[in-house]
């Protein structure tokens, strides 16, 4: 006998049955009117002519539950930091922290103490991609229902928070958990910091429009494509995905330090002087736009060149001296150009200037001998295609510390966020790095890094949930009960030690 085909016995739901149905016949004419689960009627009226007066407009970035941002914020957190010193190395000395706790209110905790004083934050947050993410928010919480959230106990049956694209205010609960955090974030950052945060196409635009309203549109610095995956994900539809981004702000004005040059670059230096310093030579005359004589007529001045004394002289001389061939900015179409010095600066750095004849043009001109020692930094394009911010570089690292490739999915490679380090702090200085959705604590291995190669007393704090671990994943396999286990664990490796630990742990009204 066949056994009985179980059956939902719930009835099924009419009005949400008719708005999938109006949504597949509207949908394509009319997207406009469709926003996170719901229908926009008014939108939809004027979408097909009917004037709806929609109240005192203004530009900028809205949703459901802005307002009560604000509250949250201000609520002051009635949590606590508790020290772990059998847990920690060398507590009284290290100035890195890794924080387990909620990290909304640990960054309230950290007003104080760190107001100002932080030199760069980057976070790698929920990507939003309509599967759960544990940060409910509930400031109403009783320690149990936080020890419930964090998977501690569950004799509630406590679940976590989900956020499917089938909800309601799919965008604005993650907008609504971000804003509070990148609001006391910006806090901490001192008047020179540089905020950084990953994210991919579920959340760019929302992400990109929150930290204009927190930082100020006109401190956005860029917006950079990280090819973590040349080849692209096989498993999209239509185009192979093989990047995300990396948003870049600065809180007020700032420099950004510029990398080491590679070997791509330093061979272009293929030239030594008596002393043994390595140069390139460089074309003085200015090419490209505003390349002309009239776009700078101060720029436009003749040098004069001996061929037998290797004596060169700058600005206007009456008559040309015997014996020296007078050489002036010219473009290859025979007009007159100019130089990309000024006549004081030429003077002022003639030793770095020499003359030498092109034969493919049949032309002299005069070059700056360009030295490796001293040079600034390169300064980064906004498409990054190095091999050391491939997403299979940072399982690959993870691998090398011992952890097997399945305890933590897709971790950050520590070569993308060494090249955020290098491009915001410096070695000389005591800067202090942070992370606020630590994970597998790949910042913390980055500082660390950075200091081993360049003698750097950087500084890091990390701050991860302590996010439980269902038992069917391979980390709950391998011994580590919560995420914030794995960071732990990799601090206990060679590449790190130093460092103290501490709990956030609730205060019972």
């Amino acid at each position: 006998m066949n056994e009985a085909t179980k059956m939902k016995l719930t009835s099924m739901d009419v009005a949400e049955q008719k708005k999938d149905e109006l949504k597949r016949c509207l949908g394509q004419a009319f997207p406009e009117v469709f926003a996170e689960g719901a229908i926009d009627f008014d939108q939809l009226k004027r979408a097909l002519g009917e004037w709806v007066d929609p109240g005192k407009e203004r530009f900028g970035l809205n949703w459901p539950g802005k307002a009560e941002c604000m509250k949250i914020i201000q609520q002051p957190s009635v949590a606590t930091l508790k020290p772990l010193r059998e847990e920690s190395v060398d507590f009284d000395t290290t100035g890195n922290l890794f924080i387990e706790g909620d990290n909304l209110e640990v960054l309230k905790l950290l007003q104080k103490a760190y107001f100002g004083k932080i030199k760069m934050i980057y976070i790698d947050p929920p990507y939003n991609t309509g599967n759960e993410f544990i940060y409910p928010d509930k400031y109403s919480e009783t320690l149990n229902t936080y020890l419930a959230y964090t998977g501690q106990i569950d004799d509630q049956g406590f679940k976590f928070s989900t956020n499917s694209d089938r909800v309601g205010r799919f965008h604005s609960r993650w907008l609504s958990m971000m804003y509070p955090r990148l609001y006391l974030a910006k806090n901490l950052l001192s008047d020179d910091g540089l905020f950084f945060t990953s994210i991919d196409n579920n959340e760019l635009f929302n992400l990109r429009q929150v930290c204009d309203l927190v930082f100020g549109e006109e401190n956005f610095i860029s917006c950079i494509a990280n090819i973590s995956n040349p080849k692209g994900r096989s498993d999209d539809k239509y185009i192979a995905t093989s990047h995300e981004y990396i948003l870049a702000y600065k809180k007020n004005e700032t420099a950004l330090n510029g990398w080491e040059p590679d070997e791509n670059i330093i061979r272009r230096y293929n030239k030594s002087d008596s002393n043994g310093q390595k140069y390139r030579e460089i074309d003085l005359r200015k090419t490209g736009d505003q390349d002309r004589r009239e776009d700078r007529p101060n720029m436009y001045f003749p040098f004069y060149y001996s061929e037998s004394t290797k004596e060169l002289l700058v600005g206007e001389k009456e008559p040309i001296p015997t014996g020296f061939i007078e050489i002036l900015p010219r473009r290859e179409d025979g007009v007159a150009g100019r130089w990309r010095w000024g006549l004081d600066t030429a003077r002022a750095q003639a030793d770095q200037l020499m003359a030498r004849h092109m034969p493919n043009r049949d032309q002299w001109s005069v070059f700056e001998k360009d030295y490796l020692a001293g040079r600034d930094g390169v300064k980064p394009t906004s498409s990054w295609t190095f091999k050391d911010v491939n997403s299979e570089r940072g399982s690959e690292q993870l691998v090398e510390l011992g952890f097997e490739k399945e305890i933590f999915p897709n971790p950050k490679p520590i070569g993308t966020l060494q090249r955020l380090i290098q491009l915001s702090t410096s070695a000389n200085t005591s800067d202090i790095a942070l992370d606020f959705f630590a994970g597998s604590a790949t910042l913390a291995h980055a500082v660390y890094q950075q200091n081993s190669e360049d003698g750097g007393n950087r500084r890091f704090i990390v701050i991860q949930l302590p996010e439980v671990i269902s038992e069917g994943q391979a980390a709950y396999r391998a011994g580590f009960k919560t995420i914030s286990e794995i960071g732990k664990e990799r601090r206990e490796m060679p590449c790190w030690r130093n460092s103290a630990l501490i709990r956030r742990s609730r205060v019972r009204s």
